[in-house]
């Protein structure tokens, strides 16, 4: 998915759609990380000034909300599920074989991907599951991993 370079402009453009109403703070912030990518400081300035709220306000939602991120992602998010029943199926064991196949802490990224714990895909009969750019996949072993993540952008590493 492109994202747009954040503007002032679009931006308000966004706040002025929910109608510059706080309470519609997290469906804007939603708006943004569609069309932005990540919640940069300048729309956090911005968003406190059109929705007539503190900066620390939009910062603690921001930052409340694993969903909102405040630097880009690289180009693959790759999420693995870290609620009860993917952890009954393994999912800790294969959070630990990520992180070391791939040289990546949880919340860290490198050129070609980012990865992020989530907690429940809602995919707990499939567990292990993980979401790789939006798209959530069941029974996820160290293998199979292995082989999505080689299979992202056509197997280019």
């Amino acid at each position: 998915m492109t994202r747009e370079e954040f503007s002032k402009e679009s931006a308000s453009e966004v706040t002025a759609s929910f109608g510059n109403k706080p309470e519609m703070l997290v469906q804007i912030l939603h708006s943004f990380m569609d069309r932005f990518g990540f919640i940069s400081d300048d729309a956090i300035r911005l968003l406190a000034e059109n929705l007539n709220v503190s900066r620390a306000d939009v910062h603690g939602v921001v930052s409340f909300y694993h969903d909102f991120r405040t630097t880009p992602a690289a180009k693959h998010v790759v999420k693995i599920c870290a609620a009860e029943a993917c952890q009954a199926m393994g999912s800790r064991n294969l959070a630990a074989h990520a992180k070391a196949s791939l040289g990546l802490e949880m919340y860290s990224s490198n050129d070609k991907l980012t990865l992020e714990p989530v907690y429940c895909l809602g995919n707990c009969a499939c567990s292990p599951a993980i979401m790789v750019d939006g798209k959530t996949i069941g029974r996820v072993d160290a293998e199979r991993f292995d082989k999505i993540v080689a299979a992202l952008d056509g197997g280019a590493s």
